[in-house]
């Protein structure tokens, strides 16, 4: 697998997909946002997650934007395709497709509308696992979809080889302890939620999923590097410099807030597709005062001490 030996270890940003004014995907600009950050040192990207848009986009241009992202950046990083689907057949054409593509692994996530049973979950997460050989990461975020991988999910996926890690976004830090400590190593587990993520890093997560790297991508590496060299003061320092702007990735208008962070640091569009809408009113004035705050006090590459 090219990349593997950074697979769900350190800074994946979730990708944004990139429109033209009319609203088409612009391939050049999704895939010069994709090489930008591998610039800037990530360790590896989610594709088609939720900051791509996934929903919006049609089946055929999925499968385009991950191709363009395989031409791009491919090898250099590893690269996550989402698997966000309405029903389980078209999540297994779709995880069958990426493996062809060219993705090194999945990012699945439950069924899209319908809230199912544990059963119901565990069965389609099962059937899109079967489908492909790739490793897969499961997407648990109950604020956003409504839907809890609970640890008996967990259990009854035991035996499930390649289901190997879960992007845990639930709001509570505390879920991270009780999955090692129900799991041991058997799940490798990424923070998901950037306003969490240093706890989740400090409680044993291997990774960030993040969204706010998009616009700020060698700080949030900076962060992830210095509490893996044991610089605790380093890190909690860029960490505080981050809020509040972290706190957007927690929020339903998440997307739309990367986006206009991505655009006023110079690093994408802000635009999105129906039925979202870019920002406006106050909270395109509050978000806009938040990024530029942290542009005009971004840490040096000096080494932070805690205030």
């Amino acid at each position: 697998m090219p990349a593997s030996s950074t697979l769900w270890q350190g800074v994946y940003p979730a990708a944004t997909t990139q429109f033209a004014p009319d609203l088409s995907i612009d391939h050049d600009a999704t895939q010069k946002v994709q090489s930008a950050l591998v610039e800037d040192g990530v360790d590896g990207l989610i594709i088609l997650g939720t900051c791509g848009e996934n929903n919006s986009l049609e089946p055929d241009e999925k499968r385009k934007v991950l191709a363009g992202a395989v031409e791009a950046v491919g090898g250099k990083v590893p690269l996550v395709a989402g698997v966000s689907e309405f029903t389980t057949a078209r999540a297994i054409d779709y995880a069958r497709d990426a493996e062809e593509i060219g993705a090194d692994a999945l990012m699945l996530l439950p069924a899209m509308v319908y809230v199912p049973t544990t059963e119901e979950l565990v069965a389609h997460f099962k059937a899109v696992a079967e489908a492909t050989s790739l490793p897969i990461m499961l997407y648990n975020n109950p604020p956003a979809y409504r839907v809890n991988v609970s640890f008996e999910a967990l259990d009854a996926l035991n035996d499930v080889k390649n289901i190997v890690a879960v992007k845990e976004s639930a709001p509570d830090p505390r879920r991270f302890t009780d999955v090692f400590n129900r799991f041991g190593d058997r799940y490798t587990v990424m923070a998901g939620l950037d306003d969490v993520a240093l706890e989740g890093l400090m409680l044993g997560a291997s990774g960030w999923v993040s969204g706010l790297t998009s616009a700020f991508p060698s700080e949030s590496v900076r962060l992830v590097a210095a509490l893996k060299e044991g610089k605790f003061d380093e890190a909690l320092a860029i960490y505080r410099w981050f809020m509040p702007l972290l706190h957007l990735d927690a929020e339903h208008d998440l997307v739309q807030s990367i986006k206009l962070a991505e655009q006023i640091m110079g690093r994408g569009s802000e635009r999105v597709r129906m039925p979202r809408l870019p920002l406006s009113g106050q909270r395109r004035a509050d978000v806009t005062a938040w990024v530029e705050k942290c542009a005009a006090t971004m840490p040096s590459k000096q080494v932070l001490v805690a205030a």
